[in-house]
């Protein structure tokens, strides 16, 4: 499988006059009271007009509102004094209440609104309406609306732009919203493949591509390997399929070699179809996103990688896809993990926290400081919560808050569970130690941590449930359908914190 790493549109600070610019669009950012420079010298050529029709109404400035319009410059009798083709004149609302989240969706709902037609060079002013502080997510967020879930188009329906300038963005801020905005892409270009292109031993290339361009050291665990290691579970949800499972471990090693790495783990089921469990149609349209949870770890350690954090992590992804056949694990089976842990198997469906005892029993192997796992785990997770929220459970408060804390710093809804012990006594089985599912459907996003819990040996860890969240099926001004790539920019943000120490 070809596939791309970094994102081919350039970014860079932009330097000159801005209305004079040649570019195929300016972008000006308008606030509730405020101008950016462009817009302010948009208003000194041209008489008042922009302030004037901001008064009157005609350009909106609450946040998000577009007004696409060609530049008056073309009408200006001086031929040679033409700049942009074509004005977006944006809304931004007051800069007050611009938090990082916000100004993310910012940046997305610019270049979503400019990807409709060819344009090579487009310029960004927002210097004086967003803070300056945040201008990185607005950076990330532009890369991100360049991209989308029609990856397989005859016709490319999104057309990024070649070039994209700021005016207002430092040099640092800019580098990093780049690598941030590439690597969500990065993770929602592996989730959007359609299963026959991506399965186990495709996405362990794909990442072995990540891992070379960032830098990063991978290690694959073939069928072989992994029979070798002891990681039955990983190869039981597996061994229906002709597409072999894998274990993809990345390392950054930018911290004091003494250091405990922190590990971040993911769900990556390539597509499930439920299994003899099996799915009605409806609910395997989409099974291609049960992979988001590892995708998410690839795209991460991409940007730890990139961005050279001085800290030590581990990226560990647990890759099967569960299919049906004469070789399929059955409803009754008993499983022994890579741990020891013996499992009864009373749902096939139930695969995604299957592959992850054995994938988390790995990552307790490298003597982690914290272990923070993703998985499109449970419907029951958005029947609490809904589809934007994702579930956060955890065996350490103080690791939960630190999460939740980035979380809400991000704009990224999050939501803690509780783990009461007597969800434990849900997953306890007749004839195993555990079972992979809980008694009925009450608490079923709980139950399927408490099983998590079993694996993670006592190391301070928080479970994030990224069902609902992952994958929408409704387009947003600042996002396509499809793959979101969420929770990215809180565990980089928190993994930044924890270097920052």
């Amino acid at each position: 499988m070809t596939f791309p790493v970094i994102s081919k549109v350039v970014v860079a600070r932009f330097e000159g006059d801005l209305v004079d610019a040649p570019c195929d669009c300016l972008v000006v950012t308008v606030g509730d009271g405020t101008l950016s420079a462009a817009a302010k010298a948009i208003d000194g050529k041209f008489r008042d007009w922009l302030s004037e029709s901001i008064k009157a109404g005609t350009i909106k400035t609450a946040f998000g509102d577009v007004t696409m319009m060609p530049s008056l410059s073309l009408f200006a009798n001086d031929p040679s004094s033409v700049g942009a083709k074509e004005w977006l004149l944006v809304g931004v609302g007051k800069m007050e209440k611009l938090s990082r989240g916000k100004v993310y969706e910012l940046g997305a709902i610019i270049t979503r609104r400019l990807v409709d037609a060819k344009r090579d060079r487009i310029v960004v002013s927002i210097d004086g309406t967003v803070p300056a502080e945040h201008t990185d997510s607005l950076v990330a967020g532009s890369i991100s609306g360049c991209d989308g879930q029609a990856i397989y188009m005859s016709e490319p329906k999104l057309k990024a732009p070649a070039r994209i300038e700021f005016d207002g963005v430092t040099e640092e801020l800019l580098v990093q919203g780049k690598i941030v905005g590439d690597s969500i892409n990065v993770v929602r270009r592996l989730v959007n493949e359609p299963p026959n292109h991506l399965y186990p031993e495709t996405f362990a290339d794909a990442a072995t591509s990540v891992a070379n361009e960032a830098g990063l050291e991978i290690e694959v665990w073939d069928e072989h390997r992994l029979e070798v290691e002891g990681c039955r579970a990983i190869l039981a949800v597996g061994q229906a399929s002709k597409r072999p499972p894998r274990l993809v471990i990345m390392h950054h090693r930018g911290g004091d070699a003494a250091s405990a790495p922190l590990a971040i783990v993911g769900k990556g089921v390539t597509f499930d179809s439920g299994g003899l469990s099996i799915k009605p149609s409806e609910g395997m349209v989409d099974m291609k996103c049960d992979m988001a949870g590892a995708a998410t770890v690839v795209g991460l350690m991409m940007a730890i990688a990139q961005m050279k954090l001085p800290i030590n992590v581990v990226g560990l992804c647990g890759l099967a896809e569960n299919m049906i056949s004469g070789d399929a694990y059955r409803l009754g089976d008993v499983i022994k993990t890579r741990n020891g842990t013996l499992i009864e198997i009373l749902n096939t469906d139930a695969e995604g926290r299957v592959v992850l005892a054995d994938t988390l029993d790995v990552a307790v192997q490298q003597k982690p400081a914290a272990i923070v796992d993703l998985a499109t785990l449970t419907g029951a997770c958005m029947v609490a919560l809904g589809r934007e929220v994702a579930g956060l459970m955890t065996n350490d408060e103080s690791l939960c808050n630190e999460i939740e804390a980035n979380a809400n710093q991000q704009g990224e809804l999050v939501w803690q569970l509780p783990m009461f012990d007597l969800f434990g006594e849900h997953i306890k089985s007749k004839v195993a130690d555990i079972k992979n599912i809980g008694d009925g459907r009450w608490g079923g996003a709980i139950t399927a941590a408490k099983f998590l819990e079993r694996f993670v040996d006592g190391i301070p860890w928080v479970h994030i449930d990224i069902a609902g969240p992952a994958f929408v099926d409704s387009p947003k001004p600042h996002r396509d359908a499809g793959a979101t790539g969420v929770m990215l920019r809180t565990l980089l943000g928190w993994l930044q914190a924890r270097a920052a120490r």
